[in-house]
């Protein structure tokens, strides 16, 4: 029995769309491992999170570090979720330097929600406390205000993933 090519799983959304939820159900298929940038980064550098800058700073150094190892469980026949944002062309291009160095199939998984189902979900997370960080809605415009939909021309097998309020 032959098994399927390995997959790279990106995802693409705005704080609170629904990434990490739509991740753990990717990563229930068999010969997937899920690896959740803000479980590393918590557990990294929870306490040197202070602002924006600081994200994108200690994300910055995960990834140079995560990489190499992606390639190596796509290029064992694993696949992988990667649980880290795809929200600007550099972050997409990051991952395709992943993709780049395997034979991997991919998925990057956009996420299109309204940004108020996002700050809904956002508002209540920060409530449950159910999250590693707890982001303001000051700190979701910050960011909102840098993602970029994904074009045709970033060479990505693109799935779209819709839900209204």
């Amino acid at each position: 029995m032959t098994r399927p090519s390995p997959t790279l799983h990106m995802l693409c959304g705005k704080i609170a769309s629904g990434k990490s939820t739509l991740a753990k159900s990717l990563a229930r298929a068999p010969g997937t491992v899920l690896i959740a940038e803000d479980e590393w980064l918590h557990a990294l550098f929870a306490d040197m999170l202070q602002a924006p800058s600081d994200y994108i700073e200690y994300a910055s150094r995960l990834r140079r570090v995560i990489a190499p190892h992606v390639v190596k469980l796509l290029d064992s026949g694993l696949s992988v979720v990667l649980d880290f944002p795809a929200n600007t062309v550099a972050q997409r291009a990051s991952l395709r330097g992943i993709l780049d160095q395997t034979d991997a199939d991919d998925q990057l998984h956009i996420i299109d929600v309204p940004d108020a189902l996002c700050l809904a979900r956002l508002h209540a997370r920060n409530r449950h406390g159910d999250h590693p960080f707890a982001v303001s809605e000051a700190q979701f415009h910050e960011f909102t205000r840098h993602f970029v939909e994904p074009s045709p021309e970033e060479g990505f097998h693109g799935v779209r993933h819709s839900k209204g309020p």
